[in-house]
């Protein structure tokens, strides 16, 4: 295995220097400045990083993009993403790494969720509550149950970077990855890592602006997922026209009123009977059934959307003028424990369900 570590910064000449020495214990290093208007190319490239540079900034995923580029052509098997700023320690690196030599196919996730929701470290709350309704539509869309779809901590393998294609550059891009891994059935496992606290609150996150353009990439695939659910249920109600079904039916009609055949009434009465139970029977199970559930609960958190953005935008220009508005709503309607609960282990496939695991979370 021979993993090189990506770092892609942006006015970060504060930070840059220490992240980069402390990552170059674990392998080479390549900083991909991206047009920043301080030093922080220069600092890198003193810590013993090597660097690229943009000439104008294109964005995180653009960053990602020519780091991926520039290290397969180094002979890189494995790729490490973090971030310049100093919110992921570098010393976590040792755990992300072991658990990419363990699954060398999967994909790595530094997660700073833990398996109960909450955040390992001083993650702020509108950035925690972005990151539960993001977990929440990628679960939905793709199957993949995950924490933290946003931590920008990684281990990518080069072997699946022509498979998956991302194209969306911001923090969009790592959410087009997992959807696009879930798609190829990927495997993705998630290792605790921790949070600076100065760091933390420095994140250049836009819980609004940010938050809009990854809410609108998954609008396109959840899209998708009421797209086939909706066929889905289309072919239920074909299939119960079809012959097979019809000679069950019509079968068991004739097996009720078989001993009413001395009355006309009383063998239409019958049969009736028996057609309306089957009915009945069949759509209590439709209505029952986790499929149908876990769609409802989807619908209820696509619904509030509106909602939650007002109250997002609200919060964010009241500050602490007012109280926390948008975690009860987010906690109540954008729970993944919920859908996943709704899960029904005989119907999940690989198709409507990528493999995932979890490593060292608690």
């Amino acid at each position: 295995m021979n993993p090189w570590i990506i770092i892609p910064v942006f006015n970060e000449a504060g930070t840059v220097g220490r992240v980069v020495s402390a990552a170059r214990r674990y392998g080479p290093v390549l900083v991909i400045d991206d047009g920043s208007t301080d030093a922080s190319g220069a600092v890198a490239r003193v810590a013993g990083g090597e660097v690229i540079r943009h000439p104008r900034r294109l964005g995180k995923g653009q960053a990602l993009r020519t780091g991926m580029v520039a290290v397969r052509q180094r002979g890189a098997t494995h790729v490490v993403t973090l971030d310049g700023d100093g919110q992921h320690a570098p010393e976590d690196l040792p755990a992300v790494l072991a658990a990419a030599r363990e699954s060398p196919s999967a994909i790595i996730i530094g997660s700073r969720v833990g398996a109960d929701g909450e955040a390992r470290g001083a993650v702020p709350a509108s950035r925690l509550n972005a990151i539960r309704v993001a977990g929440f539509f990628v679960d939905w869309a793709s199957g993949l149950s995950l924490r933290d779809t946003q931590s920008g901590f990684r281990v990518y393998p080069v072997a699946w970077l022509d498979e998956l294609h991302p194209r969306r550059g911001g923090f969009v891009f790592e959410t087009e990855v997992l959807i696009a891994a879930a798609a190829r059935s990927i495997t993705v496992r998630e290792v605790a890592i921790a949070v600076i606290p100065r760091a933390a609150r420095r994140s250049r996150f836009r819980p609004i602006g940010d938050g809009l353009a990854i809410s609108a990439y998954l609008a396109g695939r959840a899209l998708k997922r009421w797209v086939a659910e909706a066929r889905a249920a289309v072919g239920e109600v074909v299939a119960l026209f079809s012959p097979a079904r019809r000679r069950v039916r019509h079968a068991a009609m004739l097996g009720a009123g078989a001993a009413y055949g001395d009355s006309f009434a009383s063998w239409g009465v019958a049969l009736t009977a028996e057609a309306l139970r089957r009915v009945g029977a069949r759509l209590g199970g439709w209505w029952r059934h986790p499929r149908r559930r876990r769609a409802a609960v989807a619908a209820r958190a696509a619904l509030a959307l509106p909602l939650l953005l007002v109250l997002a935008t609200v919060q964010a220009l009241a500050g602490r003028l007012l109280p926390d508005l948008v975690t009860p709503l987010v906690r109540r309607l954008y729970s993944q424990d919920r859908l996943d609960a709704l899960i029904d282990p005989p119907e999940v496939t690989p198709e409507s369900r990528a493999p995932v695991t979890t490593h060292g979370l608690s």
